[in-house]
């Protein structure tokens, strides 16, 4: 009977927009109390990822994000109690902050970031971050695993890192890669910075792994123009992976060749021998 009458009804249109009417009143209204009603539920300072892997190089990124339900605003305070030698950084929106003011019922992401220092035993390490208000305390404790360190020098068999060239001539530097750090690396590449027009060749020009406290020969060939001149130049041998690099700087001294010498003895005495011909030629007139 109530359906038929509701049906009824409907069909007069004075009912039908008294019926949209009060119902576009109740949509309206419960949208905005959907706006305006504070988020529900208690505060908390939570993270995506608690537990990260990385070597003591890179950086400990961690995303994190902070809610105010207390039903007041306040500022929280971020604090943490790290091993001796650790840094960490926190970030709302890209600048660094020590404190979030919090309006009640809101939240905030808060990016934080964790370096270790150098020489830092693997292991698991726990990071407990605070929030602090003048209402209440909220603890995070994230795990830093420092999985090891990658570490890369350059040097040469005897550790001499000066040698002798000769202008115009090719000279093999021979050159050791060791891998210092305690893990793998993979893809080493190496590079040169040379004075202008001199070139240099590895061989080989890479070395695909090498693994922890491992070394390997590279032999740099240097190639000298001719007519340089003689004396001390700086030539800078580079090693680098996407972890590590390492540099080794060497004096090359520069000598003429014994031809080049011939040659400059032998235009200073023929230029010598012509000017003592002109003075006895013509030197009395």
């Amino acid at each position: 009977m109530f359906t038929k009458s509701l049906i009824t009804r409907l069909r007069n249109p004075r009912y039908v927009i008294v019926f949209a009417l009060t119902a576009l009143s109740l949509f309206q209204y419960r949208l905005l109390f959907a706006q305006t009603a504070p988020t529900s539920g208690p505060s908390s300072f939570t993270a995506r990822l608690i537990n990260i892997e990385a070597a003591t190089s890179e950086v400990f990124r961690y995303t994190t994000t902070l809610r105010n339900g207390s039903g007041k605003a306040g500022i929280y305070d971020l604090q943490t109690a790290l091993p001796a030698g650790w840094l960490i950084t926190y970030r709302v929106e890209g600048s660094q902050v020590t404190s979030v003011n919090m309006e009640a019922g809101k939240s905030q992401d808060i990016s934080i970031e964790i370096n270790a220092p150098a020489g830092t035993k693997p292991d698991k390490y726990k990071i407990p971050v605070k929030a602090v208000s003048a209402n209440e305390s909220l603890l995070l404790t994230l795990e830093a695993v420092v999985k090891g360190t990658y570490s890369l020098e350059l040097t040469t068999p005897t550790g001499r890192l000066t040698d002798e060239v000769t202008s115009g001539s090719r000279k093999e530097i021979h050159l050791v890669v060791k891998n210092s750090g305690s893990l793998p690396l993979k893809d080493i590449e190496f590079s040169s910075q040379l004075p202008t027009n001199w070139e240099c060749t590895f061989e080989p020009a890479k070395v695909q792994q090498l693994d922890a406290g491992k070394t390997a020969d590279i032999i740099a060939k240097v190639q000298v123009p001719d007519k340089t001149i003689a004396g001390d130049y700086a030539a800078t041998f580079t090693t680098r992976n996407t972890n590590s690099n390492a540099q080794a700087v060497f004096r090359m001294v520069v000598n003429t060749s014994l031809l080049s010498g011939w040659i400059g003895v032998l235009v200073i005495l023929i230029a010598a021998g012509l000017v003592y011909y002109l003075v006895r030629k013509y030197g009395r007139r």
